[in-house]
């Protein structure tokens, strides 16, 4: 595993989180699947308020092609997070982020993953390039 994955220094921008009472499972740990609703709600924040993403009246959107995430230590609820986000690859109209998961205030991830948007026509839904104002926000945060 490399250091460069999990290391707060290697994110470039960071969104707050606090898991909420239904994150948890049965065992007692926010469950498997949640840490990508965490992904895609720092990511989706970040084309919002960096790009100026207009989710409800944009010509395209952003559809989720591919995503993973690698877990290396369990969070519960109520606990405060940080989603930590970078651009690992810019493609004409694709972009593969870098996210990790932090405890609040902490330099290492708990869970760290790839997430892929492929930037698509809304009426068409084929593939379109991403648009300048997105474009310039992700390569503020590129690696």
């Amino acid at each position: 595993m490399s250091n460069q994955l999990i290391s707060r220094v290697m994110y470039k921008c960071f969104y707050p989180v606090t898991t909420r009472w239904n994150d948890n499972d049965t065992y007692g740990h926010v469950n498997n699947v949640v840490y990508y609703s965490y992904f895609d709600s720092a990511v989706n924040r970040f084309l919002i308020e960096q790009g100026g993403l207009d989710i409800h009246r944009s010509d395209i959107v952003a559809f989720v092609v591919n995503s993973q995430c690698h877990y290396l230590a369990p969070i519960s609820y109520p606990e405060q997070i940080e989603v930590g986000m970078a651009v690992k690859k810019l493609g004409t109209s694709s972009v593969t982020y870098s996210v990790g998961v932090f405890k609040t205030g902490e330099d290492n991830t708990v869970a760290y993953g790839d997430f892929v948007h492929v930037f698509v026509d809304r009426v068409t839904s084929k593939a379109t390039p991403i648009p300048l104002s997105i474009r310039s926000a992700l390569e503020e945060i590129s690696l």
